[in-house]
């Protein structure tokens, strides 16, 4: 009898579950809709965003009040996700060095003005002195278009012994200034010319480092060497490069402009809130130098443990005496 009961029990609970799951897409559909108008694009829309749970907690949904509820809404919002490259557009965002420090290092500056130009001046002053140091340019090397030392360019003249010379100005640029890549390693012998005391198993060892080691958990994704062509110690995100000078850079600027924009300015100082804004940039542009020349001193003290050490001559002499 009991068996009896409980088998003509699952159409009725099925039924309740297929409506929770119903009723779970139709409030997340008015929580997009509502984000949507907010935004104005239905473009990014992901799956991971707080706020979306946050809004749909607000309709009472969660997985612990009604789990098919819950699923409900998350089947929406992850079809929602991939027709508008919602979590993707994250990975775009973020999947360079650069820009996941500018993101962290906006993330600890917080809301501190609603001035657009304002934030954008104290960004810009603390990205690029580490920008510059970050390895994907070389910003001494103008008449290169700014080519990194040790690096071909992406256009040289096919054939060409020596690929330090371009024939496509403009998008050795655009790839360097615009999508942040170094290019490949000169051949052994042009890479020297560009930096004397490079030898050739640093170099073999970085050629094995940038196309062979898998890094991290072997997918290729994080990696790291001791010793880049310059012997200096370098991580590679998704293949593009990071170093101590860079993360100084964002770091000290970062911190800088945190500490000057805390400062209390008196109420009756004129055009205060441009001052302050002013103060900020000047700490960032300053804080973030003294981080790249502090991070250029650490990889010095670096690469002087990694480079060999010779036997002096009078130790060659007392061997020959």
């Amino acid at each position: 009898m009991f068996a009896k009961n409980l088998l003509s029990d699952i159409p009725e609970k099925l039924q309740q579950v297929g409506q929770s799951f119903v009723s779970g897409v139709r409030k997340a559909d008015a929580v997009q809709r509502r984000q949507v108008k907010e935004t104005g694009s239905n473009y990014g829309q992901s799956i991971l965003d707080p706020r979306f749970r946050t809004k749909l907690q607000g309709q009472g949904v969660s997985f612990k009040n009604n789990p098919a509820e819950f699923l409900g809404a998350y089947a929406s919002r992850g079809l929602v996700d991939i027709a508008a490259d919602g979590t993707r557009t994250y990975f775009w965002r973020y999947n360079h060095p650069l820009a996941i420090s500018a993101g962290l290092s906006d993330l600890y500056l917080g809301n501190y003005t609603r001035s657009a130009t304002g934030k954008a001046a104290i960004t810009a002053g603390i990205g690029i002195p580490a920008i510059a140091a970050a390895g994907t340019y070389d910003i001494t090397n103008p008449g290169e278009m700014f080519r990194p030392k040790g690096y071909a360019q992406r256009y040289s003249e096919e054939g060409t012994d020596d690929r330090r010379q371009t024939t496509q100005p403009g998008a050795e640029l655009f790839e360097r200034f615009f999508l942040g890549r170094t290019g490949d390693p000169l051949k052994y012998e042009t890479a020297k010319q560009d930096i004397p005391d490079l030898t050739p198993e640093r170099w073999g060892n970085y050629q094995q480092f940038l196309y062979q080691d898998k890094g991290l958990l072997g997918l290729g994704v994080v990696k790291g060497t001791m010793e880049n062509l310059e012997g200096n110690p370098e991580v590679r995100l998704l293949g593009f490069p990071a170093n101590i000078p860079m993360a100084g850079g964002f770091v000290g600027g970062t911190l800088a402009a945190k500490a000057a924009l805390s400062q209390k300015t008196p109420v009756n100082t004129p055009n205060r809130p441009a001052r302050r804004l002013a103060g900020g940039f000047a700490a960032a542009v300053g804080g973030s130098i003294g981080g790249v020349l502090l991070g250029n001193a650490v990889n010095e003290v670096i690469a002087m443990g990694n480079r060999p050490t010779y036997p002096s001559t009078n130790t060659y002499d007392q061997n020959i005496s």
